[in-house]
């Protein structure tokens, strides 16, 4: 992935710009690196791309689409929310009557929802690229004029017909808050080892670096694709395996991961879809009685259909008169790995942003795994835990770790009362953005549920 100023013909002549896109990730979002993977593979097949970067809002985007001419815009996002804001601009575009046609790209995306919810709002067209390769494929069809671009065109209007949901409307029908009948008491509350909020920064990568997932690393952050396993398996041992290692030294004698951990115990019990969490007691005492001080609560969003199942459903009930236990954390790796990244990817250094914006996001990611580890041994549910460490990223253990921005809590904003509670901005240097994003990136930030029933769900 070599940069190069320009694509070359056959005959040794400098080729025009096949095509214009505008990308960019849009409002509220900070995650960078599937449009940065897209503005380097498009930019080096011959497109001019423009990268507005992250945080974009819509009139922005458009703004910017309509004075470059652009031939489509890129959408990318990684968050739940993301997808919502993606509708918004396709919206704004047909309110406009404007007809320029949208890739959509993300984590957080399906096929479905991009084919059917979005291509809904829009008379134009809308495409769903998987990776970085499908938004090149789909470029190079809009930029050509032998019957390609009508094709695409006409394909990215398409509305296919499903049934739709049975389920009541959030915001007209009537909100279910009782427990779900699948959750039942968990068989034991865990007194904490404290209550309230501690800050740990000793941790050695050598120590947490054996807690990264390989497969999410090399697949997903390197973009490792292969035609068959047997050909994965050989790559991942004679090429990205060694990459890998050699990655961490110099990580570690560099000092650019500073891991930090900020995470606490409080009182709470179940209020319907609330979670109430109390005031944490001054001292290491048993759990506290029904009494406490209540803090503040999370609310949650609760299935309509299925399992019914809501976050509050795995702590006790209000009415049961017991106290529960939550835990809480934010695990960082410090802001040096962000302006590394930034200064490989402006240098045109983009083997190596790629490796290491994968390598520092799924740090992030090991030290919440092996924190959360931690967790559950001060909890003392760490005799379930799986022996292999890969078996404890399917959530071989007791109890979950939810995360806010994802399918079982979706609502972003309560970050806020988390910040609330844990203050990572004077513990660990975290802060929080105006779209309640974690800064820097390599973060991330969960609620700790110990009932055994509690695993991902999505709402």
């Amino acid at each position: 992935m070599e940069a190069e100023k320009a694509a070359m013909s056959a005959a040794g002549e400098i080729v025009k710009a096949q095509g214009k896109i505008i990308l960019a990730t849009v409002k509220g979002d900070v995650h960078d690196i599937g449009k940065n993977l897209v503005d380097i593979i498009l930019s080096n097949n011959g497109f001019k791309v423009v990268n507005l970067g992250i945080k974009q809002p819509g009139d922005t985007i458009i703004r910017s689409a309509q004075e470059h001419q652009a031939d489509a815009i890129g959408l990318s996002g990684l968050l739940v929310k993301s997808t919502l804001e993606m509708k918004y601009v396709i919206q704004d575009l047909e309110r406009q009557k404007l007809a320029f046609p949208v890739i959509c790209g993300g984590a957080a995306l399906t096929r479905k929802y991009v084919e059917d919810d979005l291509r809904r709002e829009y008379a134009n067209a809308v495409f769903y690229a998987d990776d970085a390769f499908a938004g090149l494929h789909i470029m190079e069809d809009l930029a050509t004029e032998n019957g390609a671009k009508q094709t695409r065109l006409t394909e990215g209007k398409t509305v296919k017909e499903y049934a739709k949901a049975t389920a009541v409307d959030e915001e007209t029908g009537p909100v279910f808050a009782e427990r779900s009948p699948v959750v039942g008491d968990a068989p034991n509350i865990p007194t904490p080892p404290f209550w309230g909020v501690r800050v740990r920064k000793d941790y050695d990568l050598r120590e947490l670096f054996p807690y990264i997932n390989e497969t999410a690393l090399f697949k997903n952050q390197w973009q490792l694709k292969t035609a068959s396993q047997s050909d994965y398996l050989r790559l991942v041992e004679e090429k990205f395996r060694p990459i890998l290692h050699k990655l961490e030294e110099e990580v570690i004698s560099s000092g650019l991961f500073e891991p930090k951990v900020v995470y606490g115990y409080f009182p709470a019990q179940a209020d319907g879809n609330d979670v109430v969490v109390y005031q944490a007691p001054s001292t290491e005492s048993p759990l506290p009685s029904a009494a406490a001080t209540e803090f503040l609560r999370f609310t949650f969003p609760r299935q309509r259909e299925g399992r019914r199942l809501c976050i509050s459903d795995f702590f006790a009930p209000k009415s049961s008169g017991k106290m529960d236990v939550i835990g809480l954390s934010l695990v960082t790796i410090g802001p040096k790995a962000s302006l590394e990244t930034q200064r490989l990817f402006e240098g045109g250094e983009y083997t190596k942003y790629l490796y290491l914006h994968g390598l520092s996001v799924e740090t992030a990611e090991a030290l919440a795994e092996f924190h959360h580890k931690k967790m559950r041994e001060e909890l003392g549910i760490a005799g379930e835990d799986a022996a292999e460490i890969r078996d404890l990223f399917h959530q071989k253990y007791r109890g979950s770790r939810y995360s806010f921005g994802y399918p079982a809590c979706p609502n972003l904003e309560d970050q806020t009362k988390l910040f609330a509670l844990l203050k990572p901005e004077e513990n660990v240097g975290v802060r929080l953005t105006s779209g309640f994003l974690l800064e820097p990136e390599q973060s991330t930030s969960a609620i700790v549920v110990h009932h055994p029933g509690a695993k991902y769900f999505v709402v």
